[in-house]
């Protein structure tokens, strides 16, 4: 079965490679940009302020795109967009240790589509699409209709962050080992699973170590915030201008803080809360998808005999969900090919497709045909979520997930910590609540040390940055906004609602949602803080 890009894109929550060097020039910003007329790439002090030294100085080649590498995911070559703009790629060099700008470099992947009007050009709005681990060269095609709106004034940039895709993407474990460590029960309920569990998560972390070991201490959000900041000068802006979605907002926020006064217009989608170590925020997850299946499962009730599901009421629906799970964790059922659906990859699948309401019928027929038997369709959504194409490759998105996480948390769990914790997450969520709660363990035996509990967003002095929670996300629960918003400061966070289902506000198609970030992308109109999207 054929999983759309799309899907693996949204789920994402996203390789040895060869880069090329870079030759050819940059182009600057239109003299009517509202932050006045862009220097060439750019004065010595910012230069200095990203520590990235001559580098800021250097040239871009653009060139068509080739299909994406399988760290990046496989696939065709992206499609240019309506009317016809192609796609274009270059690779950025960045220090690897900006302590030391003139040292060892590593090469940034980067796409490009160009504004439509280059006479009305503010810059170049980068994107984040989150993960971490997400390869946004990838992504940004597989959405470029969505954001068409704002190439009106914007070139629309995205890149693979250090550590991605063709960023000098990070290698664990190969594709064989990967398939059997994402059906290792990750839901230990015995010794002998719990040995199994801690042995999969360590050996996982040496492996990275073996094959990857010389950037792991490099691929930090600090680290990927100076890279925008380079990416900014390179680009030619003297601002910079965001969009950040999921984990993109939190590379926002610390790229706030760290270049207050280099912020442009911005927007933060799908917020992740800076104020939650990495507990706390696997435990607001669990509450979060947990909210989200009981939409789906309300939703499946208020459709009556049109829903496959069986039950009466929300509950009834959910322990039919719970006790598929329960027979799965006994015996495996028939999934794709030789592969069998376990517990664990079909509570993957489910959360897989409790990313966007979309997707919600597709979780509806594969809960029916697992019930029956066939567990094709939720092994498809969950190799959606775990980066793994038809042919049996996993792109890069799961060892750079692990890699960002584990270089900015400074948290490590012990197996006898993990389980003290384990009521509080099954009382935030049955089905999702050990699947979560097993994950505090994903940095043990990391050989790199995190860098914080919490990341600093203030952004004292900073341009107004816009907020926007989605009361219905799972992934990045509603209160984050607020959170990020407070955190970036007075007159920073500008919160904005949208009363809605999925993760992610501005490609869900809410009118209202597009008409108010694009006026302020696009003019400067600040929306009210408080303003609500239905």
């Amino acid at each position: 079965m054929r999983t759309s890009p799309a899907l693996r894109a949204a789920a994402l929550a996203a390789a040895v490679t060869v880069l090329l060097p870079i030759t050819a020039c940059s182009e600057s910003g239109n003299k009517d940009d509202p932050d006045g007329p862009q220097s060439s790439p750019l004065a010595a002090n910012a230069a200095e302020a990203s520590g990235s030294g001559d580098l800021a100085f250097q040239k871009l080649t653009w060139k068509p795109c080739p299909a994406p590498s399988p760290a990046q995911g496989s696939g065709k070559a992206p499609s240019p967009l309506p009317g016809g703009t192609p796609w274009e790629c270059s690779f950025m060099r960045a220090p690897l240790d900006y302590a030391k700008p003139e040292g060892e470099t590593v090469q940034l992947a980067l796409i490009r589509a160009r504004a439509k009007n280059q006479d009305n050009r503010i810059g170049s709005l980068i994107f984040n699409f989150g993960g971490p681990g997400a390869s946004g060269v990838a992504t940004l095609p597989a959405f470029g209709t969505d954001y068409d709106k704002l190439r009106a004034r914007y070139d629309l940039v995205s890149f693979d962050p250090r550590g991605v895709g063709r960023s000098d993407g990070v290698e664990c474990e190969t594709d064989k080992q990967l398939d059997a460590r994402f059906e290792t029960d990750s839901t230990p309920n015995t010794s002998a699973e719990v040995n199994a569990f801690v042995k999969n998560t360590k050996a996982f972390a040496q492996a990275c170590e073996k094959n990857s070991g010389r950037q792991l201490p490099y691929v930090g959000t600090t680290d990927a915030a100076r890279d925008m900041d380079l990416m900014r000068q390179v680009l030619g802006d003297k601002k910079l201008y965001y969009f950040g979605v999921s984990y993109g907002t939190q590379l926002g926020g610390v790229y706030a803080h760290l270049f207050p006064k280099n912020v442009g217009r911005s927007v933060l989608d799908a917020v992740v809360d800076p104020t939650l170590d990495s507990e706390q925020s696997s435990l607001g997850q669990a509450k979060g998808f947990q909210l989200a299946l009981n939409n789906f499962t309300q939703d499946c009730v208020d459709r009556g005999e049109a829903c496959k599901l069986p039950g009466s009421t929300s509950k009834e629906v959910e322990q039919g969900v719970a006790g598929l799970l329960a027979q799965l964790e006994k015996k495996p059922i028939q999934g794709l090919g030789s592969r069998q659906l376990t517990q664990t990859l079909a509570t993957t699948g489910i959360a897989a497709a409790l990313y966007s309401k979309q997707t919600w019928p597709l979780l509806e027929e594969g809960l029916d045909e697992a019930d029956g038997g066939n567990g094709a369709l939720l092994l498809a959504l969950a190799d959606s979520l775990n980066g793994r194409s038809d042919n049996g490759q996993y792109d890069n998105s799961m060892a750079a997930n692990t890699a960002i996480n584990c270089a900015d948390s400074k948290q490590r769990f012990t197996a006898d910590q993990t389980e003290a914790k384990l009521p509080e997450f099954r009382s935030a969520s049955k089905i999702f609540g050990d699947y979560l709660g097993w994950s505090l363990m994903a940095c043990t035996g990391w050989p790199v040390p995190g860098a914080w509990n919490t990341p600093d967003v203030s952004a004292p002095g900073a341009a107004p940055i816009l907020v926007v929670g989605n009361t219905g996300d799972p992934a990045t629960p509603y209160e984050g906004a607020k959170a990020m918003a407070d955190a970036l400061g007075k007159g920073v966070g500008v919160e904005m609602t949208y009363e809605g289902q999925g993760h992610g506000a501005y490609n869900s198609g809410n009118a209202c949602v597009q008409k108010t970030v694009g006026g302020y992308l696009l003019e400067g109109k600040v929306p009210a803080a408080g303003t609500v999207c239905k």
